[in-house]
Formats: C-alpha cells, sequence, structure tokens
C-alpha cells in the first residue's frame, strides 16, 4: 500500500454524502509556471459491502430517476459499481437486472472497478478534436504510460476519455477531478498530469 503525505486545507462530504473529499493547501511547479490546487485531490472510498450497499439503495430508491441516483452514489461511495449491487438494484427497483445493466453500461462515467487516485478525463468530441485534442490525448498517454481507459500502475492517474464536456467554445477541455479544463494546450496538460501524479 502507497502511503501519501500532504498538507489537508479542509475536507468536504460529496454530492450525495457518501465519500468524504480531501482538500490539500498544495501547489504545483511545471517549468516556471506555478499553479495552485484548489480542488479535491482524493476521494476515500469505503470497500464494498452489502450491508452498506443496501442502505444507500434504500435511501435513493423512492426518488425519480432511482436507477441512475443509485448507481452514482454507489460509485460515490466504493469508486465503482461493485457487480454484486446490480441485482440488489433491479431488486428494489423491480427492475431486471438486465435493465440495470443496460443502465449501468450505456453511461460510460460507471465503473466496474476502481478508478486511480485522479481521474483526468480528455473531451474526445469534435470540436476538442478540430482543435488539436488528439495530439493532446497523445501526449497524456505517451506522459503517463498508458492508453486512455486504463489506470497507472501505481493507482495514481486514471485517464478517461470523455465525450463532450459542453466546453466547445473553449476546446480542446479536459477534467480532472470533477475541475473543467478549458483552453488545453501542452503547458495545461502538463501541470495536470503534473497534480494528478503527486
Amino acid at each position: 500500500m502507497t502511503q501519501y503525505h500532504f498538507p489537508i486545507n479542509r475536507f468536504a462530504l460529496s454530492q450525495h454524502g457518501t465519500a468524504l473529499l480531501i482538500f490539500p493547501t498544495n501547489s504545483v511547479s511545471v517549468g516556471e509556471a506555478q499553479f495552485v490546487i484548489e480542488s479535491p485531490i482524493m476521494a476515500v472510498y469505503e470497500p464494498w459491502d452489502e450491508t452498506r450497499g443496501a442502505e444507500i439503495i434504500t435511501e435513493h430508491a423512492n426518488r425519480e430517476g432511482a436507477t441512475l441516483l443509485i448507481l452514482h452514489a454507489l460509485q460515490e461511495a466504493f469508486g465503482y459499481v461493485p457487480e454484486p449491487a446490480i441485482p440488489m438494484v433491479a431488486a428494489a427497483l423491480n427492475l431486471s437486472r438486465a435493465e440495470v445493466y443496460g443502465v449501468f453500461t450505456f453511461y460510460h462515467d460507471f465503473r466496474k472497478e476502481p478508478a486511480g487516485r485522479h481521474v483526468l478525463k480528455l473531451c474526445r468530441a469534435e470540436a476538442c478534436q478540430a482543435a488539436g485534442g488528439d495530439a493532446l490525448a497523445a501526449r497524456a498517454e505517451a506522459k503517463l504510460g498508458i492508453a486512455c481507459g486504463n489506470t497507472t500502475a501505481d493507482n495514481r492517474v486514471t485517464l478517461e476519455p470523455i465525450y463532450c464536456l459542453g466546453l466547445c467554445a473553449t476546446a480542446p477541455s479536459a477534467m480532472l477531478d470533477g475541475r473543467l479544463v478549458g483552453r488545453l494546450d501542452q503547458t495545461r496538460l502538463d501541470a495536470l498530469i503534473a497534480e494528478a501524479q503527486q
């Protein structure tokens, strides 16, 4: 197990209240540029537990759009949607396993296994590709030593493609741990990678 030591500025709960977010007091240097980190550097996930999973499912089961809410809350709590949770969600919502699995696999944000400490998403939609996104994606893959859709061997960074962040006017764009970054260029990408690798 790798241990990381860093000064902590504050804590917060995630959107569904199922994960603890840790905000550092930190900055990253890339060449002569200094970037201040003001986003959570990691979420603290719980290990999969069937009882805890059932609590999360019950908490959201009677809400409108419950399938998506539950899947998001499970991923927020455990870092991914564990396979045993799919039939539990189906039973709670009176749906077939196939229906829940269909929703789970349709949306690219849901994971079958935990992501790295940091998730770097690079927009691969047409506007970002036209603005140089392909070269930036290749650069990120080379710097991290992984292809999109994978996690580094040290579990620090997961590199994922995403198909439109809604920042077409500031393309190419990316997202690091939920923080949007527009007007991405090599310097900004290198800074994001350096931040994620800390």
